[in-house]
């Protein structure tokens, strides 16, 4: 009879523990690979069949933005082609290839809309930024070029029109000799003036006959390269730009800019300027009164935990140690650098102690992003990763933060395309189904060279709330607004960011996980136009709309 009982109970352990053990695998954030049934049919080129130079290596962006106002998020990819001198001679048939854009139609699948919009584009696509420009309501779109930029208006019917010349906004012909080569563009208000002014990035006076002398059966390194310097365009009363960048102290002729971060690091009210530079010391450009200055070095944030300068790609910024303060992560092609803000106008690099370090090393990180995966209250990382000068395929990362600034990797048990090695280049983390929990889009160049829609299947229970900041009489006073999150006590900082990630754009709403908390005590928004804002007693799990100085319009 004893030994029956203690059977039993072994028995009743064990199905507890096998019962537990399911519940764990279950509640695991999974993420889905859904491209094949989602209508993007997407194909990037790289302009011809042999990968053998860095205008090739560079990959293309993704962009995400409402284009019709259903409230669902819409997707541009951007996309390489031949171009005669530069292209082998076979890539001829790669001649109409183009960039493609994906109407979300609000049932899980895309459909091509790219002729229709008239968005195919007739240069090679580096990004994308989407902005509404005239206040019409719509979301305007620059696209940013190995060539001539483009602006395109929205029509407000589905259909775009070109009106790059009427701004001035297609960038000079070439820079330092050789055709402008764009990576970006931020639109802010730089001199606190109402109008919205636009800082472009450009990347090296790239020489496709150059042969490395280091390297000579490889592609030649960016460091053998001149540079080209980003462009700041100031608008004027009238809508159209000028070009101030010598004026505000921001003209370096040989820079090499990979992606342009905006905010206000130095909590001073007016928005800084983090530049991140391939193979060159950083910037972080100080605003003082409309006029920059670099301080990376004194800063902190010019080199790595080496002191070394590398591949840096993006900055992405957010509060990764829920400390209120906003840090700054760097994608590059060593092991990264995350930058944690000191809170004096200083930051200590802590890629080691957080874990980045020994899990990003050797992988080649390009396409990152900070996002809440989880909707647990701190942020995660994902990262798109492959190698630059040969085509070597790595795993990407889904970095798990700990709640205490500790990140681990657990890609390969969340998902079949996180156990797969690809060669990945823009990224951009969405919630396009609108159920809550943030998606993933990467962009990749491979053989394969199709892009994964990644959706997020989350069974937690997690709470959430979604935020889309707009102001009709001052759109300026959107780009690098600071929301400030008070839960049971506990304060989170989120900043509305236009530009976020290695040649791409996210989801623009800003996502707050809220871990088991059914909503909010208090929100308080810092417009950069100095206008504060309180809302109290914000229910979660919806997404919310609020116009400056009118309060929620929308839910």
């Amino acid at each position: 009879m004893k030994n029956k009982i203690v059977k039993n109970l072994v028995k009743f352990i064990f199905i507890i523990g096998f019962s537990t053990a399911i519940f764990a695998q279950n509640s695991k954030v999974q993420f889905k690979d859904i491209t094949n049934n989602s209508g993007i049919d997407f194909k990037y080129t790289i302009g011809d069949n042999s990968y053998v130079n860095i205008l090739e290596s560079s990959g293309s962006g993704v962009t995400v933005f409402d284009y019709n106002n259903d409230g669902f998020m819409d997707l541009y990819l951007l996309n390489g082609k031949y171009i005669e001198g530069i292209s082998d001679k076979e890539g001829e048939m790669y001649k109409s290839y183009h960039n493609e854009f994906y109407k979300n139609n609000g049932n899980g699948t895309f459909t091509k809309v790219t002729k229709k919009t008239g968005l195919e584009g007739k240069s090679w696509g580096e990004a994308a930024v989407p902005i509404d420009l005239d206040k019409d309501g719509f979301k305007d779109l620059y696209v940013l070029n190995y060539g001539s930029n483009v602006f395109y208006h929205n029509n407000g019917d589905g259909t775009f029109t070109d009106i790059t010349s009427k701004l001035g906004l297609q960038g000079p012909e070439k820079l330092n000799g050789f055709t402008k080569w764009s990576i970006g563009a931020s639109f802010f208000d730089y001199n606190l003036d109402g109008r919205l002014d636009v800082l472009v990035g450009n990347f090296l006076a790239f020489d496709s006959k150059y042969i490395s002398t280091q390297t000579p059966g490889m592609m030649p390194h960016p460091s053998e390269y001149k540079g080209q310097a980003s462009m700041l365009y100031e608008q004027q009363k009238n809508g159209n730009f000028i070009e101030v960048t010598k004026k505000v102290g921001l003209y370096y002729p040989n820079s090499k800019c990979m992606g342009l971060t905006v905010y206000d690091y130095d909590n001073d009210g007016d928005l800084d300027i983090f530049q991140a530079n391939d193979h060159q010391m950083n910037f972080l450009f100080k605003n003082e009164n409309g006029k920059f200055k670099d301080v990376g070095v004194a800063s902190g944030v010019a080199v790595n935990s080496q002191g070394k300068p590398t591949g840096s790609m993006q900055g992405t910024v957010g509060d990764y140690d829920n400390d209120g303060l906003l840090d700054i992560f760097v994608a590059d092609l060593r092991y990264g650098a995350i930058y944690h803000n000191l809170g004096n106008g200083l930051y200590e690099d802590t890629t080691s102690s957080s874990g980045l370090e020994k899990e990003l090393s050797g992988k080649g990180s390009w396409g990152v992003s900070f996002f809440d995966y989880d909707n647990d209250g701190d942020l995660d990382i994902v990262a798109a990763n492959g190698t630059a000068e040969d085509l070597i395929l790595q795993y990407p990362l889904l970095l798990e933060n700990d709640g205490k600034g500790h990140f681990t990797n657990i890609g390969k048990e969340s998902g079949s395309y996180f156990s797969t090695k690809r060669s990945g280049r823009g990224l951009a983390v969405w919630d396009f189904d609108n159920d809550g929990d943030m998606d993933i889009i990467i962009s990749h160049l491979d053989k394969t060279a199709t892009p994964s829609l990644l959706r997020n299947d989350a069974k937690n229970g997690n709470h959430w709330l979604g935020l889309t900041l707009k102001s009709k009489a001052n759109p300026s006073a959107l780009a690098g607004a600071k929301v400030l999150v008070t839960i049971d006590g506990k304060q989170k900082i989120f900043v509305n960011q236009f530009s976020t990630g290695y040649l791409s754009n996210s989801d623009p709403r800003i996502h707050i996980g809220l871990g088991k908390h059914k909503r909010i005590d208090k929100l308080e928004i810092f417009w950069t136009n100095g206008v504060k804002e309180v809302f109290n007693n914000i229910v979660a799990n919806q997404y919310i709309t609020i116009l400056q100085e009118k309060g929620i319009i929308k839910n």
